[in-house]
């Protein structure tokens, strides 16, 4: 049975209170808005008359009447309540006990009135009627702020924000703005690739056969095929089918899922923008992707510029070219050209870099320019040239049979995009899927599969093409300086949430005393709780047995912390 706090059962309290009176606290009409906070400020005029809605976030009530703010989509407007405005006659119930004793902070409520500024020409909203919308139960997780303007309990431990993310849009309003900025920016990407004529497609999130990266996809089972299916782990082998098809530019913002670590800049479900174009190469994509870039910058932040944690970045093109051989040289002084899988695994090794025998020259190279390069590039940086075991999907460069005609955009230390000449020969094509199986019976289970349709539409011919994929999630961090991805997605995902454990208030008293990360000894918790040996004893026995708290020996020592 869901435990209720003293707000809550209050709140409730309320709530029959309100039914009782014949008021519907959650009815279906419709409520005739006709002006956003925003539109009364932009827009003011003494005395008009205007129709809002949104949530009572605080009030001050003195008597007859209270000042009090609204919040809708757009902002904060502060609105004024006067018992005798709203109650005209004689019956006061309306405001001395619908406003003044069933509303809560949270309720949103809709309202008519009329504009004014107060003394201090603070732009107000004179209450005429008010109507109830929705009864909120339970209490937003508000901050407080004192006489002096300083705030506290703020809603601000991340798991929390991430978990109720609804709540942190309501009590944290720049929050909203990075995802108006996420809007902004996929818009941005879109009218460009629109104004060029490239079409926007959508393609299977379900595969059979999960192909164009290398990942370690999820799995399902489609029951009334009776066959495996995988999560997409990308949109590039569909997208390339309809260049086949004869399409000569598309794209797609695509759901991308991964069966990997999470951490600050790596989520399970991401979203990519793959575009592709035909009769390009990587070279012309470079100029094209500076390009899209500082558009998309401008569009977001209203400037090319943007701060990263401690780096100022400036996303106007032309952007620093690098070949990864030359990259891997400069950082570490060693030259990968011509070297074997076993002299790229001994140099791994003496670097200091964790490799296995799973690990072929792709991986391997992968990891040296991961651990020792990447984070050199600040400035968006474009790392051309990959070798040919790196990119089982890219065209054999047109001047080295060891590289191909690839580059990725490193920015601040991390890829925002990645870009081929496509692989167009199918026999080529076929070879490079087969070594990738040869990697995976070695037990990489990152290695890509043979997607024999994808190679039989490649033997219809596909001309000449070039293909850019950039993370979104991550552009986007980028651009709102937020150093975690969690902050970028509404709803990232998260681990199971604990069941909430009622404690007696011994309990409550003893686990109040400890904190995080810290250890104590035993003695001298026991001492600040002031409790019995019979109390402590039981505190101690409910705790463990809730796995809150872990008692261990040390140095002879009896310990406690937080589990």
């Amino acid at each position: 049975m869901q435990q209720l706090s003293e707000q809550e059962q209050i709140r409730r309290e309320k709530l029959s209170a309100i039914r009782k009176a014949g008021i519907n606290p959650y009815p279906a009409d419709l409520f005739p808005v006709d002006h956003t906070t925003t539109d009364i400020r932009e827009n003011f005029e003494e005395g008009k008359k205007v129709v809002i809605a949104g949530r009572l976030m605080s009030r001050r009530i003195q008597g007859k009447a209270s000042f009090a703010e609204l919040q809708d989509s757009k902002g904060r407007i502060q609105v004024y309540f006067n018992r005798d405005e709203i109650c005209t006659g004689e019956d006061k119930s309306k405001y001395n006990d619908f406003y003044k004793k069933w509303l809560d902070i949270g309720d949103f409520i809709g309202i008519e009135g009329e504009l004014f500024k107060t003394q201090v020409g603070e732009m107000t909203v004179m209450v005429k009627d008010f109507h109830l919308l929705s009864k909120s139960i339970r209490p937003l997780p508000l901050p407080k702020i004192d006489k002096e303007g300083n705030v506290h309990d703020g809603f601000n431990d991340p798991e929390q924000r991430y978990r109720q993310r609804y709540a942190d849009l309501a009590v944290n309003p720049k929050v909203k703005e990075i995802f108006v900025k996420r809007t902004k920016l996929f818009n941005a990407m879109r009218n460009f690739f629109n104004e060029k004529g490239y079409f926007e497609v959508e393609t299977p999130i379900l595969q059979s056969i999960p192909g164009g990266a290398a990942a370690r996809p999820f799995v399902t089972h489609h029951n009334a095929l009776d066959i495996p299916l995988y999560l997409r782990i990308a949109n590039e082998l569909y997208l390339k089918r309809l260049i086949v098809g004869g399409f000569d530019g598309v794209y797609e913002f695509s759901k991308n899922f991964r069966n990997e670590g999470m951490d600050r800049t790596h989520n399970p479900e991401f979203t990519a923008m793959e575009i592709y174009v035909a009769y390009k190469d990587y070279n012309w994509m470079m100029e094209f992707t500076e390009k899209l870039l500082e558009h998309c910058a401008i569009a977001v932040n209203g400037t090319t510029e943007a701060t990263f944690g401690e780096h100022k970045i400036d996303f106007k093109a032309p952007y620093e070219r690098l070949t990864m051989t030359d990259a891997i040289k400069e950082y570490t002084g060693f030259d990968i050209t011509g070297k074997s899988e076993k002299e790229l695994y001994d140099a791994a090794k003496e670097m200091g870099i964790e490799v296995d025998d799973t690990m072929g020259k792709g991986k391997l190279i992968d990891e040296i320019f991961g651990e020792k390069c990447e984070g050199n590039f600040i400035q968006p940086t474009f790392i051309t040239d990959y070798p040919k075991e790196m990119s089982p999907l890219c065209k054999e460069h047109r001047e080295n049979p060891e590289l191909t005609e690839r580059f990725e955009l490193m920015v601040c230390g991390k890829e925002v995009a990645n870009a081929y000449s496509e692989l167009n020969d199918p026999i080529d094509q076929r070879e490079r899927f087969e070594e990738q199986l040869k990697l995976s019976e070695k037990g990489d289970d990152e290695a890509m599969f043979i997607d024999n349709d994808f190679l039989r539409s490649l033997e219809y011919g596909m001309p000449p093409t070039s293909g850019l994929g950039i993370g979104m999630d991550r552009l986007i961090m980028f651009l709102t300086n937020k150093q975690s991805i969690q902050e970028v997605l509404f709803f990232p995902q998260m681990k199971p949430e604990k069941k909430a454990v009622e404690l007696n208030e011994d309990e409550k008293a003893v686990y109040k005393l400890l904190k995080a990360d810290e250890i104590f000894e035993l003695n001298e918790i026991k001492e600040k709780s002031g409790l019995s040996n019979k109390k402590w004893d039981k505190s101690l026995k409910g705790l463990r047995k809730h796995k809150m708290i872990e008692v261990f020996k040390e140095d002879d020592d009896m310990k406690i912390k937080i589990s």
